[in-house]
């Protein structure tokens, strides 16, 4: 657990550090939908498909499309192994646009992670690691039909989260803080990739049931600079998921 700290707060540090460097802000309002579904295989086995529905203006346009699917290995009671694949597609949004060209881009990634859970009395304490291998649409004009090429990134994520009951009959709330950081070549301006802190309220409906929402906060810095200047942007709203353990 002391390891554990010291990693936190290392990431944290990092991801603090940008906001303090900002040039350019772009400002935006989103609602991230997201359904999840986890069928058992075996005691050991199971998979994984995911899909978040991600909006600006809370639910008006379009900001991402994520589709992810994978399959869990159970380590240890509380130690879960996971590979999958995602693809996302990301639209033209926001004053500043994530791309040179303004154009709706696909992605497709492939990742590994490792989740350890522990217990604390009530609380419920869960670090997930996770290694992506990205490779991004790039397009040289906005007429263009298919990418001039596809640039391969890599990413490192860490998310503590914290579980706590508020009542016996399923109810409880929930926060985490994710940030994740780019390595190797091709990251552009930006070790720092994302943060993302959220407050969550949720409610067990059954043993293979839950949902939650809440607040969600995301600061991202571009790849790219604008005006040779480092661009960040904020986006804040409301978050909902849905979970279904089969």
């Amino acid at each position: 657990m002391l390891r554990l700290r010291y990693i936190f707060t290392f990431m944290s540090m990092i991801s603090i550090f940008p906001i303090f460097a900002q040039r350019i802000s772009d400002h935006n309002t989103i609602g991230w939908y997201t359904t999840t579904i986890t069928p058992k295989i075996n005691e050991k086995w199971s998979g994984h498909f995911e899909y978040q529905w991600r909006r600006t203006d809370w639910v008006k346009n379009w900001q991402q499309s994520l589709l992810r699917v994978g399959i869990t290995y159970k380590l240890q009671e509380n130690v879960i192994a996971q590979v999958g694949y995602g693809w996302a597609r990301t639209f033209d949004y926001g004053e500043y646009f994530l791309s040179a060209i303004n154009k709706t881009f696909d992605e497709h990634r492939i990742y590994e992670q490792i989740v350890l859970s522990s217990q604390y009395g009530k609380v419920k304490l869960t670090n997930r690691f996770r290694l992506e291998q990205r490779w991004l649409a790039v397009y040289k004009s906005v007429e263009d039909t298919k990418p001039q090429r596809w640039n391969y990134l890599n990413r490192m994520r860490f998310m503590p989260r914290v579980d706590v009951p508020i009542s016996k009959n399923g109810w409880y709330v929930a926060a985490y803080d994710e940030v994740m950081l780019g390595f190797g070549g091709n990251i552009g301006q930006n070790i720092f990739d994302q943060n993302r802190i959220a407050g969550l309220v949720g409610f067990n409906i059954n043993k293979t049931a839950r949902v939650e929402g809440g607040f969600l906060n995301q600061t991202v810095q571009f790849g790219r600079q604008i005006d040779q200047q480092n661009v960040f942007q904020y986006n804040k709203g409301i978050i909902i998921n849905t979970y279904f353990n089969l």
